[in-house]
């Protein structure tokens, strides 16, 4: 990231497809061709990991840190390669708006399409590709193969809720839940390697064409995941193996009571001892999957919120240090370059700066940010931006920037925003004219969501942070990104000497 670059944000699940949500097949190869196309040098995602209708198909909410999601599995290419029948992608278009992801019936369509191509692999007679990937794999991909089959036999039952000698991973009992549920267990790595040799094609794709994939690494991880049942060691937990304190963060402008996330926290002093073998593998595994990472929440690297479990607002909670320096010089050790962007966005403290520098690592910087301050004190304005920073229009816990200028700016914000353009802008029209300013920084990578490219309101967000349903729902409609749309984006791109 050392040259100047832009990109787009569009998680996969936004992709245009006639299986109800975005997945890695035609239209993940087509937008790859498009990002060529505008001069594009980056793609950024969120996380890819599994999702659960528990937490509301939330991707930062998984229960697993190294397995891929399977609800991104192309069907088509399942069919391509002899998997599935056409015939078996007949029909398969499911009744709602092109608009939304409805979840509930996408998992049941995937998981009968998904039955039939692991019926159909089992009866099929070489095998060696899938050994192949369950061998190099087998360090996580075994316990999670089990940890979902379980799971799944128990009707999304929370592993600490299972009885005591599966909780306690007694041998013994791991044993015979892995010979009765042996089906279960094969088809979950079936899945877990059908999704990773779609997403390698589609990720040297994006290589052929001189884009970078930009993933996302949650900083926690779900109490109901199979690391913490795997790994109890390295989080707070009581006897019980239940969280004695959960993450959030304080209260602040945006909440009275602050945010409760309710992830078990880390034991930093268990993790240490191990020289974080167990972040160095995570992270590992990520940057098997993609070439860049941006670590979510950065600053719970240096020092975290720590919520009495239990309790329903943040406002009880307490800062707590971490060993943030040492984690990081362990990674740089093990990764050159450390190929990572830090989400350094709200209340941030000297110390984590400090920590940004010393690495080298890129932080965030959001022009939706950029007015809710006096220009003096605000680093998101443009002419306060660093070159080693990566600019974004907003992110996905964002209105687009249409959607805050009609419906959340307030008037002290609309002030400095006209006051800093030079002129009032229409809300159809600031999206383009923050796309062109972000741009026009001296920042070596500027990412714009796709919302903001096509300048779309406040129907097209995808999260609304501190709210549990409804979320992480919004896709992109077939044929928006038109040609004129990535005509336009390409010339400004080659204005601002960023091809």
């Amino acid at each position: 990231m050392r040259q100047r670059g832009s990109g787009l944000l569009l998680h996969i699940t936004s992709l245009p497809s006639r299986f109800g949500i975005g997945d890695v097949g035609p239209a993940a190869f087509a937008f790859a061709d498009l990002l060529a196309r505008a001069g594009q040098r980056y793609w950024q995602i969120l996380p890819l990991t599994p999702t659960d209708p528990v937490t509301d198909n939330n991707p930062y909410n998984s229960i697993s840190a190294f397995a891929l999601n399977p609800l991104l599995i192309s069907p088509e290419l399942l069919a391509a390669a002899g998997l599935l029948d056409p015939d078996d992608l007949e029909g398969a278009d499911p009744p709602g708006p092109d608009d939304a992801v409805d979840f509930d019936r996408v998992i049941h369509d995937k998981d009968r399409l998904f039955d039939r191509a692991f019926d159909r692999f089992r009866a099929a007679g070489d095998h060696a590709a899938f050994d192949r990937f369950c061998g190099e794999q087998a360090g996580w991909l075994d316990d999670f193969a089990l940890f979902a089959a379980i799971r799944a036999d128990r009707h999304g039952q929370a592993w600490h809720r299972w009885p005591e000698p599966l909780r306690r991973r007694k041998p013994a009992a791991l044993d015979r839940e892995r010979d009765r549920l042996r089906d279960r267990v094969d088809r979950a790595r079936f899945l877990q390697f059908v999704m990773a040799t779609q997403w390698q094609r589609l990720h040297a794709y994006c290589h052929d064409r001189g884009i970078q994939v930009i993933g996302d690494l949650p900083i926690y991880v779900d109490h109901d995941s199979v690391e913490v049942w795997r790994h109890p060691g390295y989080f707070q937990l009581d006897d019980d193996l239940r969280p004695t304190a959960v993450s959030g963060v304080p209260p602040d402008a945006f909440s009275a009571t602050g945010q409760v996330w309710y992830h078990p926290l880390y034991r930093w002093d268990a993790l240490q001892r191990d020289g974080f073998s167990w972040w160095t593998q995570r992270v590992a595994r990520a940057l098997a999957t993609v070439d860049l990472l941006r670590i979510d929440h950065f600053r719970g690297l240096v020092a975290y919120w720590a919520v009495p479990a239990g309790s329903t607002t943040a406002v009880t909670g307490q800062w707590m240090p971490a060993p943030g320096r040492d984690l990081l010089a362990t990674l740089a050790r093990r990764f050159p370059c450390l190929p990572v962007i830090a989400e350094d966005l709200g209340l941030i403290t000297p110390d984590v700066r400090e920590l940004v520098r010393e690495f080298g690592i890129p932080g965030m910087r959001v022009l939706l940010f950029a007015f809710d301050s006096s220009p003096g004190e605000n680093i998101h304005l443009p002419h306060h931006v660093v070159r080693d920073s990566v600019v974004y229009t907003g992110t996905h816990d964002n209105s687009p920037v249409r959607g805050w200028l009609e419906t959340e700016a307030t008037d002290a914000q609309r002030d400095r925003l006209f006051a800093y353009l030079g002129r009032e802008v229409a809300p159809a029209d600031l999206p383009w004219t923050l796309v062109r300013l972000a741009l026009s920084t001296v920042a070596e990578t500027v990412i714009v969501p796709v919302q903001d490219l096509l300048g779309l309101g406040a129907g097209a967000r995808m999260n609304r942070p501190g709210t549990h349903a409804g979320n992480w729902r919004w896709r992109l409609a077939p044929g928006a990104l038109t040609p004129a749309v990535v005509d336009r984006l390409a010339a400004a791109t080659r204005t601002y000497d960023r091809t």
